[in-house]
């Protein structure tokens, strides 16, 4: 018998990461908070990517679609309570079932994980093969790719205040209100802090011996983990400093 049925097409990043928070807002599951404004982000990239806002929207593309890749990895790795799941993900996805953790320590405590640990990772694993042979003037344009990003990071800022933060805490709406663009400054100076330091340590570890870079990874992950730590207050008022 022939099959007549019509192929189902593959969903797109941003369907899969809405299927999920779709699930997770129906479950109340607080790693939907994350999710939804990754979707959010992950579809102004595509949007950018579409306006030929970068350089090499080649590399860029294969950096988002990798990206994602190490996001799905890790929440696959802790569904199924594999131990090599990154530590800075276990804290991160075990934080839904605390009680007293505000919506916005769910959101950085995402971003944290997901850019100051997977976006090191992600950097190299695209760009080590040819780094040493790059022109300089390839590996500027690369950086200037990175740092574009932020702006749009920036851009997606107030979209996420008003349709996912307001949503879980209303008074985040009256206290955004109040600070007017202080709360988004103070957002996007710690996301630049944080990338900046993301594309050097990429940068390190590109440049490493197979025995140094271990110890590269390690330090990415400590780093990671104090600042996840700081974001839940588990280190103190004193341990907000790692934050930055």
């Amino acid at each position: 018998m022939i099959d007549t049925a019509i192929p189902t097409a593959p969903l797109t990043v941003v369907d899969r990461m809405r299927q999920h928070v779709e699930s997770w807002q129906t479950a109340k599951d607080h790693r939907a908070i994350f999710l939804e404004c990754y979707s959010m982000m992950t579809g102004n990239m595509l949007a950018a990517l579409d306006r030929g806002e970068f350089e090499d929207p080649v590399w860029v593309r294969d950096l988002l679609h990798h990206f994602a890749d190490y996001y799905f990895n890790a929440l696959t790795a802790y569904d199924t309570q594999t131990e090599d799941t990154p530590t800075i993900w276990r804290m991160t996805f075990d934080s839904r079932e605390r009680a007293g953790v505000h919506v916005l320590q769910h959101l950085i405590l995402g971003v944290n994980a997901h850019i100051n640990y997977d976006l090191v990772f992600v950097i190299y694993d695209i760009l080590h093969a040819d780094w040493a042979s790059l022109p300089p003037q390839t590996a500027q344009s690369r950086y200037r790719d990175h740092g574009h990003v932020n702006q749009i990071i920036f851009d997606t800022i107030d979209c996420v205040q008003r349709e996912v933060v307001a949503r879980y805490s209303p008074q985040m709406d009256m206290i955004d209100r109040m600070l007017l663009r202080l709360d988004e400054w103070l957002l996007e100076r710690l996301i630049w802090r944080w990338r900046e330091q993301v594309w050097r340590d990429a940068v390190q570890l590109m440049a490493c011996t197979e025995l140094e870079a271990p110890q590269v990874r390690q330090i990415v992950e400590a780093r990671a983990v104090r600042r996840g730590r700081a974001i839940l207050f588990e280190s103190g008022l004193f341990g907000l400093r790692h934050i930055f």
